[in-house]
């Protein structure tokens, strides 16, 4: 039976711009359509639209474009059921592949080998009832937990979580400042909160946008 067929916003090579692989060259395969709103999305071009390409296409592409990190994002990629041949596809060929979700999709289909990157919703994007906090159970101790704060609210609600559930025993937590456009207005707090906290938190700067600002295919 054929892999389903996946409809895809973009592919292209950046640099790895958050998470604990910032810094690296990395193909991001960005996929279409997402049912959350954060009232803050930086990738609200990809809800609809895009490009229906076979499992075989996408492969191709990462191929020529060589990085040897892919990052599948969104959108939510976990909404396609294509995404999940995908992954292992990737990991057979011996990619390392992280993979960005928003966590109101269950995480136990994704291979094993994938790293997860958990974004929790925070107040203040709107989506927090929408969080399924049972994923929490279903992260390796490779996968990461990632929090977008925009204000001191945020960021209490995130510290709360990771205190009650001894998240940052198990896993890397990121804190990552709300951006507008290139920079974020709340970024040096976040920085002062991040340093001044008793857990064990990284700082998740979106290095993508400092350097080329707010724009796809970055």
């Amino acid at each position: 039976m054929p892999a389903p067929a996946l409809v895809v916003t973009e592919i292209f090579r950046s640099l790895q711009g958050e998470s604990s692989f910032a810094g690296l060259p990395c193909t991001f395969v960005r996929l279409t359509g997402c049912a959350l709103r954060c009232v803050w999305c930086d990738s609200s071009y990809a809800f609809s639209g895009g490009n229906t390409h076979t499992l075989d296409d996408v492969l191709a592409e990462v191929t020529r474009l060589g990085a040897p990190l892919v990052e599948l994002t969104g959108g939510e990629p976990l909404e396609q059921e294509g995404v999940y041949p995908l992954a292992a596809a990737l990991c057979d060929r011996g990619y390392t592949v992280l993979l960005e979700t928003g966590g109101h999709v269950p995480l136990d289909r994704v291979d094993p080998r994938v790293v997860k990157i958990f974004d929790v919703k925070c107040p203040g994007s709107g989506m927090q009832s929408r969080n399924d906090l049972g994923n929490l159970k279903r992260l390796g101790p490779r996968d990461e937990i990632k929090f977008v704060v925009k204000d001191r609210r945020d960021f209490d609600w995130a510290l709360d979580l990771v205190a009650r559930h001894d998240l940052d025993r198990k896993n890397t937590i990121l804190i990552s400042p709300v951006f507008e456009g290139s920079s974020s207005p709340v970024a040096a707090d976040v920085a002062e909160w991040v340093r001044d906290s008793k857990r064990k938190l990284r700082l998740n700067l979106q290095v993508h946008k400092l350097l080329w600002g707010d724009v796809p295919g970055r």
